[in-house]
């Protein structure tokens, strides 16, 4: 009985190495499955050219999300000229698509920029992002760091304050908070915030940088003994301790 079970039993499906969720031609849909491959090994300059070789076999529309892949990889390749055509190519494909996240890909056309050292674009472009995505806290920590490289401590403390507001609990936000009240000379908003971001992530990227920007200070100061403490504690006894005769 058993072995008529087994024999009746459906075979479980394999699962597709590499989806196509967006149903691109196959020849588009081979090359991307071979950009994903090459990225996986972080062979990013060969996955940049599968990604833009895929672009160039669909329509403008499905395109985008391939520009972007491609972007991304030239940037990771260590060519911000390139990573800037391939998404700046991603925008005008994604341009009145519906369903489409172009906050996301204006965010990374704009550290592309940063890359390039091109921060006046770089401000530009994260300004669009900020009004497509308002409620992202990445985008206003990208924006709040950007500012304290271009030596805008105002704006970097206004969208600190937005992506503190947004996400509290993020071992990053609060590292860039901690790393913007320091640039303002506020010893103890940055000892809070910088605290606060290692205990967050205490073994992460950003809780081991703030512990390690805390040392720059030394042990935090003693808190002063309030005064109406200080005159509440009772006198000592006239002539205490003196030694009887």
């Amino acid at each position: 009985m058993l072995a008529l079970l087994l024999q009746a039993a459906p075979a479980a499906p394999v699962a597709d190495p590499c989806p196509n969720p967006d149903a691109l031609p196959a020849r588009a849909a081979a090359k991307r499955c071979e950009g994903m491959a090459l990225a996986s090994g972080a062979h990013w300059r060969d996955a940049a050219t599968a990604f833009e070789a895929a672009a160039a076999l669909t329509d403008p529309a499905q395109a985008a999300a391939l520009w972007t892949q491609a972007g991304n990889a030239w940037l990771a390749a260590g060519d911000p000229a390139r990573a800037g055509t391939a998404l700046d190519t991603a925008l005008v494909r994604s341009d009145g698509r519906p369903g489409f996240d172009r906050g996301e890909l204006l965010l990374d056309r704009a550290r592309v920029a940063v890359a390039g050292g091109d921060l006046d674009g770089a401000r530009r472009v994260m300004n669009q992002a900020l009004t497509a995505v308002p409620t992202d806290p990445l985008a206003w920590l990208l924006s709040a760091t950007l500012a304290r490289r271009m030596g805008q401590p105002p704006r970097a403390a206004t969208d600190i304050a937005e992506a503190l507001r947004l996400a509290p609990d993020d071992a990053a936000v609060q590292l860039e908070a901690g790393n913007i009240a320091a640039l303002a000379g506020d010893e103890p908003r940055a000892r809070e915030r910088w605290g606060e971001a290692a205990r967050l992530q205490p073994a992460g990227p950003s809780g081991r940088a703030a512990a390690q920007a805390l040392t720059q200070f030394g042990p935090a100061p003693s808190a002063p003994i309030p005064a109406t403490a200080a005159a509440s504690a009772p006198a000592p006894a006239t002539g205490a301790g003196t030694p009887r005769r």
